[in-house]
């Protein structure tokens, strides 16, 4: 069986590596509790896509910090009250919410479909934040200069998923809010997982390929390139001779999705591939792991960073079980 990592019976087992905080509950307490704190101003209007068979919108909210976030909003026609289970879909590092028309599949089965666009990425959301240290490049090190980690970039992104699946369960009046799962791939991946563990009314969800699990493993590594390309840009530029690594990895935990994992209630299904370079397997295993709640993952050998389109049926067959 081909790999770059650690053999599969290793993998299976693996734990991850990157330090958690002792205080790494509270520490998520304490933003749920900012997050739950605010009014999200909720505002909806028809979009300039639309299509046959659904009414697209324009959906911006509040998050933290005071930063306006944008999603795509598909329902089917003649939606009624508390009947449709809903979908929350995030997107891939630097990118955006993506097509419209790609959202349609579920939207012909009866789903609302929310689909975010990042703050601080390529699509519409704002981000009104401020952070110490490095703006230069890269979310995961945003904030890291910063000796509060409740500043940390991925923070804010990981709560404003928790924030749009709670708008989704409690605001949207045609959703039904006991059938509310979320999904998506690499960046996705690592949302989708943050999400349903910072919200666990979350009944279903289906990460591919995660990101932003077990920085530590990724620079043991050496692959601290292409999307984790930051962290060596940041010992490079603020801490060259590595004389606070242990301080950095320990702070990227509160921001390790192998750590939140522990926390979701769904079930799960995760695509998985053991020749990803970009987001190495054991970091993915990490993260599958330490999930204690109903789960179960496919896993694609011969692929990279990229799964086979069989991975986006499964993921349906999966989620329409909502």
């Amino acid at each position: 069986m081909p790999s770059m990592d650690m053999p599969l019976d290793k993998l299976k087992t693996y734990m991850g590596c990157t330090p958690k905080p002792a205080d790494f509950d509270a520490y998520w307490e304490t933003a749920l509790a900012e997050m739950h704190a605010i009014d999200p101003q909720i505002e909806m209007s028809p979009s300039a896509f639309q299509a046959p068979n659904a009414e697209c919108f324009d959906l911006t909210f509040t998050g933290v910090r005071n930063t306006r976030i944008y999603a795509k909003y598909l329902r089917p026609l003649n939606v009624k009250p508390g009947a449709h289970p809903g979908i929350v879909e995030f997107h891939g590092y630097s990118g955006n919410s993506g097509a419209w028309h790609n959202k349609l599949a579920y939207v012909n089965a009866g789903f609302c479909v929310l689909s975010m666009d990042c703050r601080g990425q390529g699509g519409k959301s704002n981000d009104n934040a401020t952070f110490m240290g490095t703006t230069f490049r890269g979310n995961i090190v945003r904030g890291l200069g910063d000796p509060d980690p409740q500043n940390l970039a991925f923070r804010h992104i990981f709560l404003d998923t928790a924030q749009l699946a709670k708008i989704a369960i409690e605001n949207i009046e045609e959703i039904d809010g006991q059938r509310v799962g979320c999904m998506g791939g690499s960046q996705g991946g690592a949302l989708t997982y943050a999400c349903a563990s910072l919200e666990p009314r979350i009944k279903r969800c289906a990460p591919a390929v995660p990101f932003l699990s077990d920085y530590k493993r990724v620079w043991d590594m050496d692959l601290d390139q292409n999307a984790y390309e930051e962290l060596r840009y940041f010992f490079m530029q603020f801490d060259p001779e590595h004389q606070r690594e242990d301080e950095f990895f320990t702070t990227l935990g509160y921001i390790a999705v192998n750590h939140l994992a522990p926390r979701i209630k769904a079930n799960m299904l995760q695509g998985s591939s053991l020749l990803d370079n970009i987001c190495p397997p054991s970091t993915q295993f990490a993260a599958y792991n330490n999930v204690q709640s109903e789960k179960a993952m496919k896993l694609y050998p011969d692929f990279g960073h990229g799964l086979p389109s069989v991975w986006g049926d499964a993921a349906y067959e999966h989620m329409i079980q909502l």
